[in-house]
C-alpha cells in the first residue's frame, strides 16, 4: 500500500476528528454543527484558525484557551488522534477499495457516538440516524461499482436483523438496554454486514466480553457496584471498530474449525 495514501487518509482523519468534537458538544444538546463558530464556553471568545488545528493547537496552548486560560478537555485531542490512527489503519487493511468509503463514514460515526455515551450516557439519534445513512450510501455506491448487489442486501438484513434483536432484548428487560443500543445495534449490522452477518455477531460478541471485563475490574478495584451504570454503547462500538480491522483472521479460524475441509473462508476480508 502507497504511504502517501495511507498518510492522506490519516490527515484526513485529524479533520473529520475536529468535526467530530463539534458534533459531540453540540449534538447531545440540541444545537447546531454548523453556526454559530467555535468559541471558548468560558469566554465566549471565537476560536482563531491558528488555534484550530487539530491536536497540534492543543499541544501549543498547553490545553488551555488563549484568552481566558480556561482547561480544553483532553478528549478534543484523543478524538483528532484517534480518529486519524483508525482512517490510517483502515487504509492500511482495506486499501482504496470500493468500501473503504464506508468504512471510514461508519468508524467516524461510532467514535462521535462512543464518545458521547462514555460522556453522558446517550447515544443521539441525530448522530445515529445521518451514520447510517452516509455508511448504507457509500456501501450502495460500492455495490454499483463492483456489481455485488447480495453484499447489500446481506447489509440491509443484519442490519434489519441485529435491530429486531435488540428490540426484543430491550422489550425484555429495558433497565439493561436502553433503545439507544437498539438503533446502534441496527448501525452495527449494516455496516459490518458487507462481508457476511460474522462480522456483526462477532463485533457485538467483542463488545459484550470488553464490556464485561470493565465491569469486573470496577467492582474488584471498589470504584463501582453490580448497579453501576456502564456505557454499553461504547464497548459495542469498540467491538465494532476491532471487528472491522482485525475480524477476518477470527472468522477465517472460526469457519476453519467448524469445517476443517474448507479450501478458504468466503468472508475473509471486507473488500469483497
Amino acid at each position: 500500500m502507497a504511504p502517501l495514501f495511507i498518510v492522506f487518509i490519516g490527515l484526513l482523519g485529524l479533520a473529520v476528528g475536529s468535526f467530530l468534537n463539534v458534533a459531540i458538544s453540540r449534538v447531545p444538546e440540541g444545537r447546531s454543527v454548523l453556526r454559530p463558530r467555535s468559541a471558548c464556553p468560558r469566554c465566549a471568545t471565537p476560536i482563531a484558525p491558528r488555534d484550530n488545528v487539530p491536536v497540534v493547537s492543543w499541544l501549543l496552548l498547553a490545553g488551555r484557551c488563549r484568552a481566558c486560560r480556561v482547561a480544553i478537555p483532553a478528549r478534543y485531542p484523543l478524538v483528532e488522534a484517534l480518529t486519524a490512527l483508525l482512517f490510517a489503519a483502515e487504509a492500511l487493511v482495506l486499501g482504496p477499495s470500493e468500501t473503504l468509503p464506508a468504512a471510514l463514514a461508519f468508524t467516524a460515526g461510532l467514535i462521535a457516538l462512543a464518545a458521547c455515551d462514555a460522556e453522558r450516557f446517550l447515544l443521539p439519534r441525530r448522530l445515529v440516524y445521518p451514520t447510517l445513512a452516509l455508511t448504507a450510501g457509500c456501501l450502495l455506491a460500492a455495490a454499483a461499482a463492483t456489481g455485488q448487489w447480495h453484499r447489500l442486501g446481506v447489509s440491509a438484513a443484519c442490519g434489519v436483523g441485529a435491530f429486531a434483536v435488540f428490540l426484543a432484548l430491550h422489550r425484555a428487560r429495558p433497565a439493561w438496554l436502553g433503545f439507544g443500543d437498539v438503533r446502534l445495534a441496527g448501525l452495527l449490522g449494516t455496516g459490518l454486514g458487507w462481508p457476511g452477518p460474522s462480522y456483526p455477531v462477532l463485533a457485538v460478541l467483542a463488545g459484550s466480553f470488553v464490556g464485561l471485563l470493565v465491569g469486573v475490574a470496577l467492582i474488584a478495584t471498589g470504584r463501582a457496584t453490580r448497579q453501576t451504570r456502564l456505557p454499553f454503547g461504547l464497548f459495542l462500538a469498540a467491538g465494532a471498530i476491532a471487528t472491522l480491522l482485525a475480524g477476518a483472521p477470527v472468522i477465517d479460524w472460526y469457519d476453519g474449525l467448524s469445517d476443517p475441509y474448507a479450501t478458504g473462508a468466503p468472508l475473509s476480508t471486507i473488500r469483497r
